[in-house]
């Protein structure tokens, strides 16, 4: 009697799907209207048959946000549900749902504070679901799929969009509305997704070992982003030291460049023993040290390659991490991986 040889049958691995609203779960109000969010995480993943032939999944709804209200409190709950997933030998990878607007800032403040083996993969959508060419569903099947590779493991934390993957700290939204919203100007992307075939561009970087205590608690040290101009005074920084701010970033002109009078301020800033770090509007490039300003004489941090929304993020995590040596800081934001 012939007997089916079942040896090449592999069992379909186990994913957790962490969902938090976004477009990826939002209704059409009207016209092209919608309300990011509106769907839950079990409704999402039921209206996407393919992707239960793909992997066994687990969700996990933790809000019904759009991005633009993402917040600490989300954070922690997002970080200390993966750090369980780690330590959950049946479970194989983490998709999380999340709005485009953020998500690069939730990433790289995952990148920063989970240190995890398995595969970390955001994903969301820039069309919601009943919207012509709706790319929500393509998107999640290619996280899906990545995060069932085992050639994805030891890999930072990702973001998957059009088919395209990118790391935490290099990707950033480019474009309002553009599928191809998501790119990664100073390196390009890591890999793509090609009819579900995973292709990375080089092998992960197994040094990235310097992850950071996730903070205790909800909200995390004020950071505040202050957006330089043409006839820039300093009266919006005084502002946020008034508020409370722990540190400052500096969205500068070019080299992370501002006016006499706010730079003037800024070092006042520092006299008070707050953390000003120089970032850059333009998009790309690095901030470097003392080029036309005179960073050791100021006390101010440059952000290297990172844009104005990650420095803050890493700046939350050093003080939320109660570090506050200046060199320190500054060779956290130099460490390129």
């Amino acid at each position: 009697m012939h007997k089916t040889n079942h040896s090449f049958i592999q069992e379909k691995k186990h994913i957790l799907i962490i969902t938090t609203g976004g477009t990826i779960a939002g209704t059409t109000i009207k016209n092209l209207e919608y309300k990011a969010g509106n769907t839950k995480g079990e409704e999402l993943i039921a209206s996407i048959p393919t992707l239960k032939q793909i992997a066994t999944l687990k969700i996990d709804p933790i809000s019904q946000i759009g991005s633009q209200d993402m917040n600490d409190a989300v954070l922690l709950k997002i970080a200390k549900r993966i750090q369980m997933a780690e330590k959950d030998p049946t479970l194989s990878g983490i998709v999380i749902t999340h709005g485009t607007d953020t998500m690069e800032e939730t990433a790289f403040f995952l990148d920063k504070v989970i240190t995890s083996t398995k595969p970390i993969i955001l994903t969301g959508a820039i069309r919601p679901p009943n919207f012509i060419s709706a790319d929500g569903a393509s998107n999640l099947i290619s996280a899906i799929t990545l995060a069932t590779k085992s050639k994805a493991y030891h890999y930072p934390v990702m973001i998957v969009m059009n088919d395209t993957i990118f790391d935490a700290r290099n990707v950033q939204k480019n474009n309002t509305t553009n599928l191809q919203t998501f790119q990664a100007p100073n390196t390009g992307p890591i890999g793509i997704i090609n009819n579900n075939h995973v292709y990375f561009y080089h092998a992960p970087n197994h040094t990235n070992t310097h992850s950071y205590k996730l903070p205790k608690k909800a909200p995390f040290p004020r950071v505040d982003i202050i957006y330089a101009h043409i006839q820039m005074d300093g009266k919006l920084i005084r502002d946020a030291i008034h508020r409370g701010a722990k540190g400052i970033v500096l969205a500068g002109v070019g080299n992370g460049n501002s006016s006499t009078e706010a730079l003037k301020t800024l070092k006042e800033a520092t006299q008070q023993g707050i953390i000003v770090v120089r970032s850059s509007r333009t998009g790309s490039g690095f901030v470097n040290r003392n080029i036309e300003i005179n960073d050791d004489e100021n006390r101010f941090i440059v952000a290297a390659d990172l844009n104005p929304q990650k420095a803050r993020i890493l700046l939350q995590i050093l003080l939320a991490n109660q570090i506050h040596d200046l060199h320190q800081i500054q060779q956290a934001f130099y460490k390129l991986n």
